[in-house]
């Protein structure tokens, strides 16, 4: 707990991991596009900077947490970015979902000024988020994997290096691919409950603690049910991770059939302005198939 913490990005993440950050004893500094999320953090005992560059001035850990590759370039290589105040032998660490390759080259710029990097990216929700049991899948090298687990503890309670530099990235596109696979099976069989008139509540207690017990089934489920698209993960967020998989696929030259059919429910969902519902709501997609609604008062 030495060492300085800079936090950039404090959206539907990035607010609970930096206040954990505060809880566990970290002296953080905050910065935000958003001047009104920094708010609660500077209430907690967060320092405010200016800018990025300002944030990264003197900061030994520099943590990112926000939502696109080109967000992440301009942070770190853009005007007033990290990249013109850090000092050697700081440690930047992205917490953000962005690409593999975009990932792998801002690592050898930051390399160029004597400056580590980590791809650290993050899966379970806003829950994890808030709750600090997080699960970070890590890329880099292994001594600033070391370097950084007290930090990474604070926010998650599974931390896995995975690889090199991208490796964290390609870990978390795996990630997605199992969630929105799993998340169409919850859709699909929800469907199937509803139609053959079962009781949900009581099927999902039948089928949740044995083979088909999933995370999304177990925590996004009982939400369908109620019809609640409060979003743990944003549809808008879960499309761009997506994209980023798609693209990595062609890349490689490897099919994902169900994911390409996932991404196209999700896009006729944004079509509807449904982008900013939980990721959950693909069940959406499927209720106007079928012409059956599930769950609800």
């Amino acid at each position: 707990m030495n060492e300085s913490i800079g936090f950039i990005g404090l959206g539907i993440m990035g607010g609970g991991m930096a206040a954990n950050l505060l809880r566990a004893g970290f002296n953080v500094t905050v910065w935000n596009r958003t001047p009104g999320r920094i708010t609660p953090l500077a209430q907690a005992g967060a320092a405010v900077a200016g800018s990025p560059a300002d944030l990264a001035a003197g900061r030994d850990i520099i943590i990112i947490c926000v939502s696109d590759t080109p967000d992440v370039e301009e942070i770190i290589l853009g005007p007033r970015g990290i990249l013109e105040r850090v000092r050697a032998g700081a440690l930047v660490i992205d917490c953000s979902t962005i690409s593999p390759a975009t990932t792998r080259a801002i690592a050898a710029r930051l390399k160029e000024k004597g400056v580590h990097m980590l791809d650290a990216p993050v899966s379970g929700g806003s829950e994890g988020a808030a709750k600090g049991t997080l699960s970070i899948m890590v890329g880099g090298e292994a001594a600033q994997v070391e370097r950084a687990r007290p930090v990474l503890a604070a926010m998650g309670r599974t931390i896995t290096h995975v690889g090199g530099h991208g490796a964290g990235q390609l870990a978390k596109l795996v990630n997605q691919v199992l969630v929105v696979v799993t998340m169409q099976g919850v859709a699909e069989a929800l469907l199937f409950a509803q139609a053959g008139g079962l009781d949900l509540e009581t099927t999902l207690a039948a089928v949740g603690g044995g083979a088909a017990g999933s995370w999304m089934l177990n925590n996004r489920g009982p939400q369908v049910i109620r019809r609640d698209w409060r979003p743990g993960f944003t549809i808008d967020l879960q499309q761009k991770d997506l994209r980023l998989v798609l693209e990595a696929a062609d890349e490689m030259g490897i099919p994902l059939p169900t994911t390409a059919l996932v991404f196209q429910y999700y896009r006729a969902l944004q079509q509807q302005g449904l982008g900013g519902e939980g990721n959950h709501a693909l069940v959406k997609a499927l209720e106007r198939l079928a012409g059956v609604e599930i769950g609800g008062a």
